[in-house]
């Protein structure tokens, strides 16, 4: 008989993507996307995370908080067969799983220290704002890289939507601050590029009037695809 196990989180994700909406499928997709993983700032944490910064990249071992799934499936329809085709869970990264674990490898950009908080930040992940954290650990390029893996219908993403921005955008874009205009432009760009929308929706234009809307840090965007690309036609900053 199987013993029952718990976890206990030892950090968690302070990201810029407030809603699962619009969240990358994978980390590593929106090189943008920033986030910090966030320990108290006690001796043993200190003594824990020391040397973690010669390590370019983590792996983090987190918990798929925000799914709101009644029960386990075993068959799930991953949004890259299109939403149509039903595989079995364990051939898939979806967040309804048995034990909701996820794991992410990222880009370590520092360690620092702020307000009784130690604060590694990261780059291109996939995380919901507020995610439990229950491990990480170092990527190690000599074991973890393997060059020969093959990857069955999992490869990688070769077309990308186009995105442009309507002139009312473009002038709010203008205006940003934390992230400036650019940093700003770059996330929101890179997001839409994975087109975000159901799996059933992708590859298609939406339909007359159909508007879609992420937030993305303190930004709320609306935007349209029409003839296979996305505009940004709305971008409200919601702190405001």
């Amino acid at each position: 008989m199987t013993a029952e196990v718990t976890f206990t989180p030892i950090a968690y994700i302070d990201s810029c993507y407030p809603e699962r909406f619009g969240i990358p499928r994978q980390a590593g997709l929106v090189m943008s996307a920033y986030a910090d993983i966030v320990f108290d700032a006690t001796e043993e944490n200190k003594l824990a995370l020391r040397g973690i910064e010669e390590f370019s990249h983590l792996w983090v071992l987190f918990v798929f908080h925000g799914q709101f799934y009644s029960e386990f499936k075993p068959l799930v329809r991953p949004p890259r067969l299109g939403g149509n085709k039903s595989v079995g869970v364990y051939a898939t990264r979806s967040p309804n799983r048995p034990n909701a674990i996820g794991m992410s490898a990222v880009k370590l950009l520092g360690v620092s220290e702020k307000k009784r908080k130690l604060r590694l930040a990261v780059q291109g992940g996939d995380f919901l704002d507020g995610t439990p954290v229950i491990d990480v650990k170092p990527y190690v390029p000599y074991a973890d890289a393997i060059t020969e893996a093959h990857g069955a219908w999992a490869i990688k993403q070769e077309s990308f939507l186009p995105v442009r921005w309507t002139n009312e955008a473009e002038a709010v874009l203008a205006d940003c601050r934390d992230p400036g205009p650019q940093e700003l432009r770059c996330l929101i760009e890179e997001t839409l590029a994975q087109d975000p929308r159901p799996g059933y929706e992708r590859g298609k234009d939406g339909k007359p009037g159909q508007r879609w809307h992420m937030q993305i840090s303190c930004y709320s965007i609306f935007w349209t695809v029409h003839n296979g690309i996305a505009e940004v036609t709305q971008l409200v900053n919601v702190n405001r």
